[in-house]
């Protein structure tokens, strides 16, 4: 992990019961933020055994760090002591410890993503971002509204539809089968979205179409772009409950390939030399719109991570995000002029 210089050590090969050699730096298993141990506890559990060098987190996942000693001995004495035991300075938290391994530099395109708080600082054109939308009264009320009524289980989440229905399947709605109208609940949002660059222009309704969707702690979303001919340019997401970082990837040529999860964390976002990343920090209660570029020629994507690191400060996923998605429903072939994207002018 970036700041130890070490690693979560590799399986050992098949038929072999060899472990990585002892060394001064321990990969320690079920301790860390998430399960309410910071760094400090850590580093004050572990100072019995010798001087602690430093305590950094293994991965995205919070739940795993590299304890690093000045002094093998102190590092092999701790191992002796803790691993498969609890331990009584950390809660009584049972550790999984291995020696960690030196981490493998890696090439500086797949290095740490800087994590922009603003549309301006992410750069994406397209892109807007407007902080406090919505006061924390108009949350609780739009969260009580959605609890209210029915949600439909998907694989990692629970969704709501108003208007038409998205089809996951095809990632494309049915124009033919109307809903109804958009909940009342909506209708202060709705009005209020008209103040975003280029909405005054639309010479119909603005949106007509709603998904609300629950992510539970840590969950995120595959990379995609919504689908051109299912949507009109403008698309509307507002942020509820929890916060959460949203990454923007431009491919050459509207390729690219599905990430590979390794151990919870994102292997692709790691090793994605042929793409252009940029992240942006959501807020709960904050507004975003896609719009021209940063809607048809940027992957919008979620990474599957309990905890973020936005400008050196560790924000928890402590809670449930649900986000409400505004979209009008394209009736039409899409005609824009990112054509390498759109499956519209592919077909």
């Amino acid at each position: 992990m970036a700041g130890s210089g070490y690693t979560r050590p590799p399986p050992p090969p098949l038929g072999e019961g060899s472990a990585p050699a002892p060394s001064a730096a321990l990969y320690v298993a079920n301790c860390g933020p998430a399960v309410g141990l910071t760094h400090d506890d850590i580093r004050a559990a572990f100072a019995a055994f010798g001087e602690v060098a430093g305590v950094h987190g293994a991965d995205g996942s919070g739940v795993r760090v590299i304890v690093r000693f000045r002094e093998p001995a102190a590092a092999e004495a701790a191992m002796s002591a803790l691993h498969g035991r609890p331990c009584a300075g950390l809660a009584g938290r049972v550790l999984h410890i291995r020696y960690s391994v030196p981490a493998k530099p890696k090439a500086p395109v797949g290095g740490s993503l800087p994590v922009a708080t603003s549309a301006s600082e992410l750069g994406v054109p397209g892109i807007y971002l407007v902080p406090d939308f919505v006061t924390a009264a108009e949350e609780q009320e739009l969260l009580a509204a959605v609890d209210n009524r029915p949600w439909k289980s998907l694989a990692k989440r629970r969704v709501q539809h108003y208007g038409f229905e998205f089809l996951y399947e095809t990632r494309n709605v049915d124009s033919k089968q109307f809903l109804g109208e958009l909940p009342p609940f909506v209708s202060k949002i709705i009005d209020k979205i008209m103040s975003f660059p280029g909405a005054n222009k639309c010479t119909s309704k603005l949106v007509d179409q709603l998904t609300v969707n629950e992510y539970p702690c840590g969950v995120g979303l595959s990379p995609h772009i919504d689908t051109h001919s299912a949507f009109e340019e403008m698309i509307f997401s507002l942020s509820l409950a929890g916060p959460c970082i949203m990454e923007f990837r431009k491919y050459p040529k509207g390729s690219w390939r599905a990430p590979s999860m390794v151990s919870g964390t994102d292997k692709d976002s790691i090793e994605e030399p042929q793409c252009i990343r940029k992240a942006v920090f959501l807020p709960p209660r904050s507004m975003l719109l896609m719009s021209g570029e940063g809607r048809y020629a940027w992957h919008h994507y979620i990474p599957h991570h309990k905890i973020d690191d936005v400008g050196g400060q560790v924000i928890k996923r402590n809670t449930r995000r649900v986000s409400f998605t505004f979209r009008k429903v394209r009736m039409g072939l899409c005609n824009c002029e990112y054509g390498q994207f759109c499956d519209s002018q592919s077909k």
